[in-house]
């Protein structure tokens, strides 16, 4: 299995048409489009991703390329790490910064202790409801699509677990924290759960991949470094 990443790309190889690519995905894009942009650059046939990330997300996402894309099942079905930035304060029809806001809710005082307290009920196996604007698929369809319309949107329950959450850091009514979960579960329920269970009501305003599994995004390369590296090579 090739894999190119931050350390390979200073080296010199002969062009591989079945690779594992550690992208550092930019805000704005989604992954399709991430996926069809390393088809563009290499002129793959098969190209894949393992774990979609929204567009509002930064991070990790793993790419594979030809025979390397019947890695990706595996290679998704691992754990994963967040850095999720939440702000409180108000909720969103998304659960997140791209959305609109369709409730407020004024904090006199943002008490740190019932973040705290709060966090460590979603720690375990639970059982969470995605964002009706997600690719679930709603008898056939995918729920986004049904939202889009204003149709009600209703999904079943999933089980998820989570390893880890941790407060990193807090500034006003927004926090920073540290999320290592199971495959399948969505941060921005989670955000919109957490103020839920504080009474704050929040949505999810930043989101960074940062691991899946044994694969870091301090070796993932940016869409520039790879077009630059695998024109080198060929």
């Amino acid at each position: 299995m090739k894999i190119i990443n931050r350390e390979t790309v200073t080296n010199t190889y002969q062009a591989s048409t079945d690779n594992i690519i550690l992208i550092d995905k930019p805000s704005g894009l989604s992954s399709f489009a991430v996926v069809k942009k390393i088809r563009s650059i290499g002129n793959f046939r098969k190209v894949g991703h393992a774990g979609t990330l929204d567009p509002l997300a930064t991070g990790l996402l793993i790419i594979g390329t030809e025979k390397n894309t019947r890695l990706l099942t595996d290679i998704s079905n691992n754990h994963k790490a967040y850095i999720a930035r939440v702000s409180f304060g108000a909720k969103t029809d998304t659960y997140d910064s791209t959305g609109k806001i369709s409730e407020k809710k004024d904090i006199e005082y943002f008490d740190i202790t019932k973040i705290k307290e709060a966090i460590k009920t979603f720690v375990g196996e639970t059982e969470q409801v995605a964002p009706a604007y997600s690719a679930k698929k709603v008898a056939g369809v995918r729920s986004y699509k049904l939202a889009r319309k204003g149709k009600r949107v209703v999904l079943t329950p999933h089980k998820i677990k989570v390893f880890k959450f941790i407060l990193l850091d807090h500034k006003e009514n927004e926090c920073d924290f540290y999320i290592e979960c199971s495959k399948g579960t969505y941060i921005r329920s989670i955000a919109n759960d957490l103020g839920i269970k504080t009474g704050y009501l929040a949505y999810l305003k930043e989101l960074r991949r940062t691991k899946i599994n044994g694969f870091s995004v301090e070796n993932a390369i940016s869409l520039e470094e790879f077009e630059k590296y695998w024109m080198g090579l060929n």
